[in-house]
């Protein structure tokens, strides 16, 4: 037995001699309420601190070093970390924010209670992702306690923000927290994925002319020219609903026209998300007046969910639809003169494409652990974005892999216990092959 494989079997014999410790921290986690903010405000559910403060408590006595900072007011990253050589570093990633609950009224448990029913545990943020945060913890705590030495240094980054556009991940890797590999623990059902699709969220804004709608005739119906003619309107809707046709149709070529081996056909979709119209634009860059339809309206602006592939240029994608919008405005008189606005990083959200190798040794590792528990892994894209692709942005060669579970974002959230054991093990044995032992 060679030396790597001595280590990964003292690891998992920390974990199989201590049954209960990712079940319990799991729910000490739930047990926490940390909606993210920006979606409700209540101090009694905006907890996100105290699941660092309890996560900070853990990894400091197990040996790590911790180093936290807030990226809003009151609502801090961590990381644990121990040291090691950059050459064979490594990230493990998850969030500690979650979404509402909801009614709580349509769950059969309490949300924030952790009960433990039918070898699952119920919560929300089981699933997504406190049960792959514990995971992350978990593996590092039974490679210290194994008495293993890594060469590479190990960083858990537990974040916060992620269900409102990544803005925790983005602050740690803007502040140069970085490694050579990563891996974020995001549910995936036992699967690896090595890659997703980039993400802009995009503000697409037409001018039209303000009139009366009383005086709509002298917009649509032929009208003599003469001196004093009132000014005719130019129904914004009008072209915004043009545009949108036009845009429906650019859409479907793009996704006929490129491809991903490991994503769904199609994934590069153009989604409208908001659409406001109205007349007059405000200082926020909406319209002002939105209940006056005896106004003709002269604003439009369209909110987009923008996907584009793993294997797609962010540059190219951003030039090819600005041209698609310029030959648009080319075939309409007034549009020619007043041509429509593109905003892209709506509220600096922006995901960059992730598209890791699938024979890299991140991949190979998690593949191979996961085989020898019993099941082979399929190699796929994630269909939605993660943390994964900020770190994948700036460099880091990341891929995600976590446990099986339902719910999220929905009611009766939970993860499967026996995959979250499965999870901590494969994660813990990746450690070792990739930042290697002393």
């Amino acid at each position: 037995m060679s030396g790597r494989e001595q280590a990964v079997e003292a690891a998992w014999k920390v974990l199989d001699g201590d049954p209960d410790y990712e079940i319990a921290l799991t729910q000490d986690l739930v047990r926490i309420p940390s909606v993210n903010p920006k979606f409700v405000q209540d101090p009694e559910q905006n907890k996100e601190a105290e699941v660092q403060d309890r996560i900070e408590r853990e990894t400091r006595g197990f040996g790590c070093t911790t180093e936290r900072w807030d990226v809003f007011p009151g609502r801090p990253n961590l990381i644990s970390e121990f040291p090691g050589s950059e050459e064979r570093s490594l990230i493990l990633c998850g969030h500690v924010d979650v979404v509402p609950v909801g009614q709580r009224s349509d769950w059969s448990v309490d949300p924030f209670g952790g009960e433990i029913k039918n070898g699952r545990i119920y919560g929300r943020g089981a699933v997504d992702m406190k049960a792959g945060v514990v995971s992350c913890i978990a593996a590092a705590r039974a490679i210290r306690k194994a008495g293993i030495e890594l060469e590479g240094r190990l960083s858990i980054h537990t974040v916060v923000d992620e269900e409102a556009g990544g803005f925790g991940a983005m602050d740690a890797v803007a502040k140069g927290k970085l490694a050579k590999g990563a891996i974020v623990a995001e549910p995936t059902w036992d699967n690896v994925l090595p890659c997703e699709g980039g993400l802009y969220w995009t503000r697409i804004t037409i001018r039209g002319r303000q009139a009366h709608a009383g005086m709509r005739f002298n917009e649509i119906w032929p009208q003599h020219d003469f001196a004093g003619r009132t000014v005719p309107g130019v129904n914004v809707i009008e072209l915004m609903t043009r545009f949108l046709t036009a845009m429906r149709e650019f859409e479907s070529i793009r996704c006929r026209t490129s491809d991903h081996p490991l994503v769904p056909p199609g994934l590069n979709t153009i989604s409208p998300g908001v659409v406001r119209a109205g007349a007059g634009l405000g200082e926020d860059g909406l319209p002002v007046v939105m209940t006056n339809p005896a106004i003709i309206p002269d604003v439009a602006v369209i909110d987009v969910d923008y996907k584009f592939l793993p294997n797609e240029d962010p540059d190219e994608v951003r030039k090819e639809f600005e041209t698609f919008v310029h030959h648009f405005c080319q075939q309409d008189r007034w549009l020619r003169e007043n041509p429509i606005s593109v905003e892209w990083k709506l509220g600096g959200l922006y995901f960059p494409p992730m598209d890791t190798p699938v024979d890299h040794p991140l991949v190979r590792s998690l593949i191979e652990h996961k085989t020898s528990l019993g099941k082979t892994p399929s190699v796929r894209g994630f269909e939605a974005v993660t943390d994964a692709a900020h770190y994948a942005g700036a460099g880091v060669d990341a891929v995600i892999f976590g446990a099986s579970g339902d719910g999220f974002h929905g009611k009766d959230e939970y993860v499967d216990i026996a995959s979250l054991k499965e999870t901590t093990k494969v994660i813990a044995a990746t450690i070792i092959d990739w930042c290697g032992v002393r």
